[in-house]
């Protein structure tokens, strides 16, 4: 994951990149946040809901994932967070969760904002009214930063559609054309507008292959990256265990804070 975060484009001199579970404080803020959380608040958000059903049963650690979020954001004090379309649910509960806090406690978290980019959701290419996921057990739906050109080209020519031939963007009557219109313009850098005006005349079997082309483009050097960087694990590592000191300077006096206005110290 870090060396797919560096081929991104993540700077570790100006970003702080570290493992959530080498700094302490997250779990500790977690618990502390828990505690002002009612079960039927994290019972509706989403991750639970859907997940839950999959699994029959879902575990305590699924159920207040949502409040550790929280706590990922409000210990470093975050105004605005990047996340996608299906994350903003969760968001709101950091937003709640804050609101909560200084109201019991006197103003001490700002409220944090989402930034969203153009593209709000990637679909899964095998069932395009659910969001791509690493986590889907069908291979075929889900484009990996780590996959082959081939791999890429073959997942996109099999991705659900219709039996239209011309592309349009209507993500309503047309989700799957639509997923790919929306992959397309997000790899190359352009708006839906001029990507529909681009495929002007290709039925959905030439588009796939653009489509695929872009991707391949685009995700060729990032891959390439990845594995240069996974071949100097202990650069890794290093850069991650420099991060971590880094994030703790950062969560210790807030956490000290929290712990002093909840009253454990």
């Amino acid at each position: 994951m870090a060396a797919s975060l560096l081929a991104c484009g993540i700077n570790p001199e100006t970003s702080i990149l570290f493992q959530q579970s080498q700094v302490n404080e997250h779990a500790e803020l977690s618990w502390i946040l828990g505690c002002l959380t009612s079960m039927p608040r994290l019972r509706h958000l989403p991750q639970w809901k859907m997940k839950s059903k999959q699994k029959n049963e879902g575990s305590v650690g699924l159920y207040t994932y949502p409040v550790l979020q929280a706590a990922d954001i409000l210990l470093y004090k975050s105004t605005h967070v990047p996340v996608g379309e299906d994350q903003v649910q969760h968001l709101e509960l950091a937003q709640d969760l804050a609101r909560i806090f200084n109201n019991t406690y006197g103003d001490f978290f700002p409220e944090p904002r989402a930034l969203l980019s153009s593209t709000r959701k990637v679909k899964s290419l095998r069932d395009p009214s659910s969001k791509m996921s690493k986590s889907d057990p069908q291979k075929m739906a889900t484009v990996n930063l780590t996959d082959s050109p081939d791999d890429i080209v073959l997942k996109i020519r099999r991705s659900v559609t219709d039996f239209t031939s011309e592309v349009t963007f209507d993500p309503e009557a047309r989700p799957g054309v639509s997923n790919l219109v929306l992959m397309h313009a997000a790899v190359v850098g352009c708006t839906v507008e001029e990507v529909v005006r681009w495929a002007k005349g290709l039925d959905t079997g030439k588009y796939k292959q653009l489509v695929a082309e872009a991707v391949v483009q685009r995700l060729t050097p990032i891959r390439e990256e990845i594995e240069r960087l996974r071949g100097d694990r202990g650069h890794l590592e290093r850069l991650l265990a420099h991060g971590a000191h880094r994030a703790r300077e950062l969560a210790a006096p807030v956490l000290k804070e929290v712990r002093h206005r909840v009253g454990f110290c």
